[in-house]
């Protein structure tokens, strides 16, 4: 073949710098879609691979935590939960929660825990955070049967609980956490890669964030309580999602639509920011990482 004549009609495609700091390119993503698998199959198989107990720690840490706050904030504490079992009620939050967490500690430290991989072969740098948000819904999936099982044994023994018609849009609200914690993540890896400070924040800032998205109390308890600090939880995208997510399952307290609208607004905003940071750190980090 004359090299001479060769056109770019002779590549399938090719790999040239972003010009748009936004970019998704999502064509491209769909290109290295069995690299994509392979990621999420790397990140399901080699979490648990070397333990004892296995996938069971999905079930353990959400099970464990659940009895942990229905003895410390409704036990000694005394928050009323209302006709749902303290028990449930801490579950369905804890299991929307541990979504968004796993999908924000997994992504928050993407460039470097890929730097080797990273500078040794191309392929579009947003597959890495992407297989872990998708790893983590078959976690997510785990932890949800759980909260049936649990769910129809309080059901079947008495206890006055009913499903809202909203419950419909709860793959919404898991693609919300999902997105949001995307986002956050990105954004926090982009700065782990000069600013390590970051990486050792991240697990405090996760568990203080955690009291302040109403996971073990409805939202109205803390304007009740301490309405001085209200503002606090209000202003937290997170406790709107979480409070919906109970609405939706346990039909316990209620849907504020402005709320979700300015979730909503956030968790879109967080994403875009996110990923502009994300592109633009993908094209130097490996000299600073």
């Amino acid at each position: 073949m004359n090299t001479e004549n060769t056109t770019n009609n002779d590549w399938l495609f090719e790999i040239k710098p972003k010009n748009n700091f936004f970019s998704l390119n999502l064509r491209e993503v769909w290109q290295y879609r069995d690299l994509l698998f392979l990621f999420v199959k790397r990140d399901i198989v080699t979490v648990y691979k070397q333990t004892v107990l296995g996938p069971l720690w999905y079930l353990i840490q959400p099970l464990f935590t659940s009895i942990t706050f229905t003895i410390i904030f409704n036990n000694v504490a005394g928050i009323n939960t209302g006709t749902v079992p303290p028990f449930l009620f801490n579950l369905a939050g804890i299991t929307v929660w541990n979504y968004f967490t796993a999908c924000l500690t997994g992504t928050s430290d993407t460039f470097k825990a890929n730097a080797a991989i990273f500078g040794k072969v191309y392929f579009p740098r947003i597959i890495t955070p992407l297989s872990v948000v998708i790893s983590n819904l078959i976690k997510f999936g785990i932890q949800f049967f759980i909260f049936i099982v649990f769910y129809l044994f309080y059901y079947l023994n008495g206890a006055p609980l009913g499903l809202n018609s909203s419950i419909l849009f709860f793959p919404v609200l898991i693609f919300l956490m999902g997105i949001l914690g995307l986002g956050l993540g990105m954004l926090i890896s982009s700065m782990v890669t000069k600013y390590r400070d970051f990486s050792y924040l991240i697990g405090f800032g996760i568990q203080l964030l955690m009291y302040l998205s109403a996971v073990m109390y409805p939202m109205e308890l803390i304007k009740q309580k301490l309405p001085a600090y209200g503002w606090l939880v209000e202003y937290n995208p997170l406790a709107y999602l979480i409070e919906t997510a109970r609405f939706m399952l346990l039909d316990v307290g209620q849907i504020s639509v402005l709320g979700l609208c300015y979730t909503f607004g956030v968790t879109v905003s967080v994403f875009f920011i996110g990923l502009l940071i994300f592109n633009k750190t993908e094209k130097s980090f490996i000299d600073t990482v």
